[in-house]
């Protein structure tokens, strides 16, 4: 497909300001569209129910968002600069694993968020910002930006594929309205089925041996696994 001829200004990019005190503001409309996401997934945001939600008409909305994209980059970057960032410390590890925590933190109190990253970057001041802090941090260890880069990347992949299976199993539950332990009993019989057939021996001592281990232990288990390998390149 042939790339748009005139693609549309990025809204970093254009002059926001308002000379007056309008009753709808772009803050306004970014904290509704926020609290309607978060309550009830992207998918559920449109324009029209955003105009509802706030009492007011379509055409108020879009005199300070063009659509639905730059609504999603507003909401991302309003999310990102909630935290400030921290002040640099002697320990790059500990900090890194500060950061992937607090970014799991962040996904997790907005389900939402790690949906749109996974659909499309965004490029907000707030998000440069903490980006750029990220790679400061490791900048510590190595002076390559390429270097620097992929282990900033690995890291928010990390972040980003175990907060979207912890969010889906938490949509399994809330679509089935059952608990995990009422999941368990409802999938048991097959379960058992599958044990004695004796086919799949390994997944059978998963079953059976293996302990069952919350989210955020995995997330650790995984993010500690990851920052030895990142120091051990980095090192080499």
């Amino acid at each position: 497909m042939p790339p748009a001829k005139n693609p549309p200004t990025m809204v970093w990019m254009r002059d926001r300001t308002t000379k007056t005190r309008p009753v709808v503001t772009e803050e306004k409309i970014v904290r509704t569209a926020i609290a309607i996401a978060d309550a009830e997934g992207l998918d559920a945001l449109s324009m029209r129910r955003l105009a509802a939600e706030m009492g007011t008409g379509t055409t108020s909305l879009y005199r300070h968002v063009a659509g639905k994209d730059e609504l999603f980059e507003l909401m991302v970057d309003t999310i990102i600069g909630e935290e400030p960032l921290p002040e640099p410390g002697d320990d790059w590890r500990a900090e890194l694993a500060q950061l992937a925590r607090r970014q799991r933190a962040v996904m997790l109190l907005h389900p939402w968020l790690a949906q749109q990253a996974a659909r499309h970057p965004t490029l907000g001041p707030n998000v440069i910002a903490r980006a750029d802090h990220h790679l400061g941090v490791v900048s510590r260890m190595t002076g390559d930006p390429t270097l620097a880069t992929m282990v900033v990347d690995t890291i928010n992949t990390h972040v980003l594929g175990a907060v979207s299976a912890e969010l889906a199993e938490l949509e399994v539950q809330r679509r089935t309205g059952m608990t995990e332990d009422e999941w368990r009993n409802w999938v048991g019989a097959y379960v058992r089925q599958v044990v004695e057939s004796g086919r799949y021996p390994h997944f059978n001592r998963r079953v059976l041996e293996a302990d069952d281990v919350d989210p955020a232990t995995r997330f650790e288990f995984g993010l500690e696994c990851l920052l030895t390998g990142i120091e051990a390149a980095l090192r080499g």
